[in-house]
Protein backbone atom coordinates (compact mmCIF):
# COMPACT_ATOMS: atom_id res chain seq x y z
CA UNK A 1 0.00 0.00 0.00
CA UNK A 2 1.55 3.55 -0.60
CA UNK A 3 1.87 5.90 2.24
CA UNK A 4 0.47 9.18 2.53
CA UNK A 5 3.18 11.99 3.83
CA UNK A 6 3.47 15.75 3.42
CA UNK A 7 4.70 18.06 0.59
CA UNK A 8 7.54 20.09 1.96
CA UNK A 9 6.91 23.20 0.04
CA UNK A 10 4.52 24.23 1.85
CA UNK A 11 6.07 24.31 5.11
CA UNK A 12 8.97 26.14 3.92
CA UNK A 13 7.67 28.92 5.96
CA UNK A 14 7.77 26.35 9.24
CA UNK A 15 11.19 25.12 8.39
CA UNK A 16 12.47 28.47 8.16
CA UNK A 17 11.06 29.69 11.45
CA UNK A 18 11.12 26.61 13.45
CA UNK A 19 13.68 24.34 11.78
CA UNK A 20 13.30 20.82 9.93
CA UNK A 21 12.83 18.64 13.05
CA UNK A 22 10.56 20.82 14.96
CA UNK A 23 8.46 21.53 11.88
CA UNK A 24 8.43 17.86 11.04
CA UNK A 25 7.26 16.46 14.55
CA UNK A 26 4.44 19.03 14.81
CA UNK A 27 4.01 17.02 11.47
CA UNK A 28 3.73 13.80 13.11
CA UNK A 29 1.55 15.07 15.90
CA UNK A 30 -1.10 15.51 13.56
CA UNK A 31 -0.25 12.06 12.16
CA UNK A 32 1.64 12.27 8.79
CA UNK A 33 4.98 9.95 9.20
CA UNK A 34 6.56 10.80 5.36
CA UNK A 35 7.67 13.68 4.08
CA UNK A 36 8.87 14.75 0.40
CA UNK A 37 12.05 17.81 1.02
CA UNK A 38 10.96 20.70 -1.83
CA UNK A 39 12.20 24.58 -1.60
CA UNK A 40 14.24 24.02 1.54
CA UNK A 41 18.10 24.85 1.54
CA UNK A 42 19.81 21.65 1.98
CA UNK A 43 22.38 23.13 4.34
CA UNK A 44 24.24 20.86 6.54
CA UNK A 45 22.49 22.08 9.32
CA UNK A 46 18.91 21.01 7.69
CA UNK A 47 20.13 17.87 6.60
CA UNK A 48 21.52 17.09 10.27
CA UNK A 49 17.78 17.72 11.17
CA UNK A 50 16.16 16.00 8.43
CA UNK A 51 18.18 12.89 9.53
CA UNK A 52 16.91 13.54 13.09
CA UNK A 53 13.33 13.45 12.38
CA UNK A 54 14.03 10.17 10.54
CA UNK A 55 15.71 8.97 13.61
CA UNK A 56 13.70 10.45 16.08
CA UNK A 57 10.12 10.92 14.70
CA UNK A 58 10.06 7.70 12.19
CA UNK A 59 9.93 10.05 9.88
CA UNK A 60 10.60 9.10 6.26
CA UNK A 61 12.42 10.85 4.12
CA UNK A 62 10.44 9.95 0.86
CA UNK A 63 11.93 11.82 -2.07
CA UNK A 64 14.64 14.70 -2.30
CA UNK A 65 14.09 17.83 -4.87
CA UNK A 66 16.20 19.41 -7.63
CA UNK A 67 15.94 22.15 -10.24
CA UNK A 68 17.49 21.42 -13.14
CA UNK A 69 20.20 24.04 -13.51
CA UNK A 70 20.63 27.14 -10.86
CA UNK A 71 18.23 29.44 -12.57
CA UNK A 72 15.42 27.11 -11.44
CA UNK A 73 16.50 26.04 -8.32
CA UNK A 74 13.43 27.70 -6.28
CA UNK A 75 15.66 27.05 -3.33
CA UNK A 76 16.01 23.67 -4.10
CA UNK A 77 19.61 22.44 -5.62
CA UNK A 78 20.53 22.28 -9.38
CA UNK A 79 21.58 18.89 -11.05
CA UNK A 80 23.83 21.36 -12.77
CA UNK A 81 25.84 22.45 -10.28
CA UNK A 82 25.05 20.07 -7.20
CA UNK A 83 24.52 16.25 -8.90
CA UNK A 84 27.52 14.61 -6.07
CA UNK A 85 25.84 16.36 -2.72
CA UNK A 86 22.66 15.58 -4.11
CA UNK A 87 23.97 12.00 -4.37
CA UNK A 88 25.00 12.58 -1.15
CA UNK A 89 22.44 13.81 1.01
CA UNK A 90 19.90 11.68 -0.41
CA UNK A 91 22.50 8.25 0.73
CA UNK A 92 22.61 10.19 3.73
CA UNK A 93 18.94 10.59 4.78
CA UNK A 94 17.57 7.10 2.93
CA UNK A 95 16.17 8.82 -0.11
CA UNK A 96 16.43 6.55 -2.74
CA UNK A 97 13.92 9.14 -5.47
CA UNK A 98 14.61 12.71 -6.35
CA UNK A 99 11.97 15.02 -8.05
CA UNK A 100 12.08 17.60 -10.45
CA UNK A 101 9.38 19.96 -9.56
CA UNK A 102 8.71 21.96 -12.61
CA UNK A 103 9.60 22.43 -15.98
CA UNK A 104 11.88 25.26 -16.30
CA UNK A 105 10.25 28.38 -17.90
CA UNK A 106 12.45 28.44 -20.88
CA UNK A 107 11.79 25.04 -21.88
CA UNK A 108 7.84 26.03 -21.95
CA UNK A 109 8.81 27.93 -25.39
CA UNK A 110 8.77 25.35 -27.65
CA UNK A 111 8.84 21.31 -28.56
CA UNK A 112 12.73 21.58 -29.20
CA UNK A 113 13.24 23.42 -25.81
CA UNK A 114 10.76 20.65 -24.89
CA UNK A 115 12.97 18.01 -26.11
CA UNK A 116 16.36 19.51 -24.81
CA UNK A 117 14.54 19.40 -21.71
CA UNK A 118 14.02 15.62 -21.85
CA UNK A 119 17.21 14.42 -23.29
CA UNK A 120 19.25 16.19 -20.53
CA UNK A 121 16.84 14.82 -17.48
CA UNK A 122 16.97 11.42 -19.01
CA UNK A 123 20.48 11.47 -18.91
CA UNK A 124 21.01 13.03 -15.41
CA UNK A 125 18.52 9.76 -14.43
CA UNK A 126 20.86 7.36 -15.87
CA UNK A 127 23.61 8.83 -13.67
CA UNK A 128 21.55 8.48 -10.86
CA UNK A 129 20.98 5.03 -11.31
CA UNK A 130 24.18 4.68 -10.48
CA UNK A 131 23.87 5.08 -7.39
CA UNK A 132 20.60 3.51 -6.92
CA UNK A 133 18.32 6.31 -7.10
CA UNK A 134 15.59 7.10 -9.15
CA UNK A 135 14.94 10.61 -10.89
CA UNK A 136 10.95 11.68 -11.38
CA UNK A 137 9.58 14.79 -12.59
CA UNK A 138 6.10 16.35 -11.37
CA UNK A 139 3.70 17.66 -13.47
CA UNK A 140 1.80 20.72 -13.95
CA UNK A 141 -1.09 21.74 -16.35
CA UNK A 142 1.15 23.19 -18.95
CA UNK A 143 2.37 19.68 -19.83
CA UNK A 144 -0.89 19.13 -21.56
CA UNK A 145 -0.08 21.84 -23.77
CA UNK A 146 -0.31 19.75 -27.13
CA UNK A 147 2.45 19.88 -30.11
CA UNK A 148 0.79 18.24 -33.62
CA UNK A 149 -1.98 16.47 -31.07
CA UNK A 150 0.41 14.95 -28.57
CA UNK A 151 0.50 15.62 -24.76
CA UNK A 152 3.63 17.42 -23.64
CA UNK A 153 3.61 15.04 -20.88
CA UNK A 154 3.40 11.99 -23.27
CA UNK A 155 6.32 13.42 -25.09
CA UNK A 156 8.77 13.74 -21.98
CA UNK A 157 7.73 10.79 -21.14
CA UNK A 158 8.41 8.71 -24.62
CA UNK A 159 11.91 10.93 -24.93
CA UNK A 160 12.89 10.04 -21.43
CA UNK A 161 12.36 6.88 -20.48
CA UNK A 162 14.68 6.56 -17.28
CA UNK A 163 12.50 9.18 -15.88
CA UNK A 164 9.32 8.62 -13.32
CA UNK A 165 6.58 10.50 -13.29
CA UNK A 166 4.59 12.23 -9.81
CA UNK A 167 1.30 12.67 -11.09
CA UNK A 168 -0.16 15.82 -9.14
CA UNK A 169 -4.00 14.97 -9.63
CA UNK A 170 -4.95 18.87 -8.99
CA UNK A 171 -2.74 20.22 -12.17
CA UNK A 172 -3.85 16.95 -13.83
CA UNK A 173 -7.60 18.30 -13.24
CA UNK A 174 -6.77 21.85 -14.30
CA UNK A 175 -4.73 20.76 -17.10
CA UNK A 176 -8.73 19.18 -18.47
CA UNK A 177 -7.94 15.29 -17.45
CA UNK A 178 -9.52 13.05 -15.27
CA UNK A 179 -6.54 12.26 -12.62
CA UNK A 180 -7.49 8.49 -12.17
CA UNK A 181 -7.46 7.88 -15.83
CA UNK A 182 -4.10 9.56 -15.82
CA UNK A 183 -2.66 7.63 -13.64
CA UNK A 184 -4.01 4.76 -15.01
CA UNK A 185 -2.42 5.40 -18.62
CA UNK A 186 1.20 5.62 -16.72
CA UNK A 187 1.00 2.30 -14.56
CA UNK A 188 4.14 1.18 -13.49
CA UNK A 189 5.70 4.95 -14.33
CA UNK A 190 4.74 6.58 -11.25
CA UNK A 191 5.93 6.21 -7.65
CA UNK A 192 4.47 9.32 -6.00
CA UNK A 193 1.20 11.20 -6.51
CA UNK A 194 0.68 15.11 -4.97
CA UNK A 195 -3.12 14.87 -3.39
CA UNK A 196 -4.42 18.59 -3.18
CA UNK A 197 -8.20 18.97 -3.86
CA UNK A 198 -9.54 21.88 -7.26
CA UNK A 199 -11.97 23.98 -5.41
CA UNK A 200 -14.11 26.29 -6.80
CA UNK A 201 -14.72 29.31 -4.97
CA UNK A 202 -17.66 31.50 -4.06
CA UNK A 203 -17.04 34.68 -6.30
CA UNK A 204 -15.66 37.82 -4.26
CA UNK A 205 -17.83 40.88 -3.50
CA UNK A 206 -15.42 42.78 -6.02
CA UNK A 207 -16.52 40.98 -8.64
CA UNK A 208 -20.62 41.89 -7.78
CA UNK A 209 -19.02 45.33 -7.10
CA UNK A 210 -17.49 46.09 -11.00
CA UNK A 211 -20.63 44.03 -12.31
CA UNK A 212 -23.00 47.02 -10.43
CA UNK A 213 -20.28 49.48 -12.21
CA UNK A 214 -20.65 48.47 -15.36
CA UNK A 215 -16.93 47.03 -15.58
CA UNK A 216 -17.82 43.39 -17.36
CA UNK A 217 -13.83 42.87 -18.21
CA UNK A 218 -13.03 43.15 -14.17
CA UNK A 219 -16.29 40.44 -13.47
CA UNK A 220 -15.28 38.01 -16.17
CA UNK A 221 -11.67 38.03 -14.91
CA UNK A 222 -12.96 37.34 -11.03
CA UNK A 223 -15.90 34.46 -12.76
CA UNK A 224 -12.85 32.53 -14.61
CA UNK A 225 -10.35 32.73 -12.51
CA UNK A 226 -11.91 31.47 -9.22
CA UNK A 227 -10.41 27.87 -8.48
CA UNK A 228 -8.53 27.21 -5.65
CA UNK A 229 -6.24 24.77 -4.29
CA UNK A 230 -7.98 23.23 -1.40
CA UNK A 231 -7.50 20.49 1.71
CA UNK A 232 -7.80 17.50 0.03
CA UNK A 233 -11.62 16.47 0.84
CA UNK A 234 -12.99 20.10 0.52
CA UNK A 235 -12.89 20.65 -3.23
CA UNK A 236 -14.44 18.22 -6.37
CA UNK A 237 -11.74 16.01 -6.51
CA UNK A 238 -12.76 11.96 -6.34
CA UNK A 239 -10.00 11.00 -3.87
CA UNK A 240 -11.20 8.01 -3.04
CA UNK A 241 -10.89 6.64 -6.77
CA UNK A 242 -7.35 8.48 -6.97
CA UNK A 243 -5.92 6.75 -3.79
CA UNK A 244 -7.39 2.98 -4.50
CA UNK A 245 -6.03 3.97 -8.70
CA UNK A 246 -2.67 5.33 -7.13
CA UNK A 247 -1.84 2.24 -4.94
CA UNK A 248 -2.94 -0.20 -8.08
CA UNK A 249 -0.53 1.48 -10.27
CA UNK A 250 2.50 1.29 -7.82
CA UNK A 251 2.43 4.54 -6.17
CA UNK A 252 4.77 4.25 -2.94
CA UNK A 253 4.10 7.77 -1.72
CA UNK A 254 0.59 9.88 -1.75
CA UNK A 255 1.64 13.77 -0.91
CA UNK A 256 -0.46 16.22 0.06
CA UNK A 257 0.17 19.53 -0.65
CA UNK A 258 -1.15 22.87 -0.87
CA UNK A 259 -0.11 25.45 -3.23
CA UNK A 260 -1.47 28.89 -1.48
CA UNK A 261 -3.77 28.55 1.72
CA UNK A 262 -6.02 31.80 1.30
CA UNK A 263 -5.24 32.89 5.16
CA UNK A 264 -5.08 29.43 6.86
CA UNK A 265 -1.04 27.61 8.31
CA UNK A 266 0.13 25.17 6.54
CA UNK A 267 -0.31 22.98 9.72
CA UNK A 268 -4.02 23.61 9.70
CA UNK A 269 -4.46 22.37 6.33
CA UNK A 270 -2.51 19.81 6.99
CA UNK A 271 -5.08 18.94 9.70
CA UNK A 272 -8.15 19.44 7.77
CA UNK A 273 -6.39 16.95 5.07
CA UNK A 274 -6.06 14.13 7.67
CA UNK A 275 -8.77 14.38 9.20
CA UNK A 276 -10.94 13.91 5.72
CA UNK A 277 -8.64 11.13 4.50
CA UNK A 278 -9.05 9.70 8.20
CA UNK A 279 -12.84 10.34 7.28
CA UNK A 280 -12.60 8.27 3.85
CA UNK A 281 -11.01 5.51 5.21
CA UNK A 282 -7.36 5.84 4.88
CA UNK A 283 -6.19 5.86 8.20
CA UNK A 284 -4.37 3.11 7.75
CA UNK A 285 -2.51 4.74 4.63
CA UNK A 286 -0.30 6.53 7.20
Amino acid sequence: MPKIGVQAMMLKDDFAEAGPFETLRRVSEIGYHAVEVSQIPMTPDNVAELGRARDELGMDIASLSAALDSSSSANNDSLADDFDKIVADAQTLGASMVRIGMLPIPAMASLDRVLEFSDRTNAYAERFAEHGIDLYYHNHHIEFTKFDGRYMLDIIAERAPRVGLEIDVHWVARGGLDPARTLEKYRGRVAMVHLKDYRVALLPDRAFAALDAGDHDAFTEAFTSNIQFGEVGEGNLDFPGIITTAGEVGAKYLLVEQDQRYGRTALECLQTSYDNLVAMGFAELF
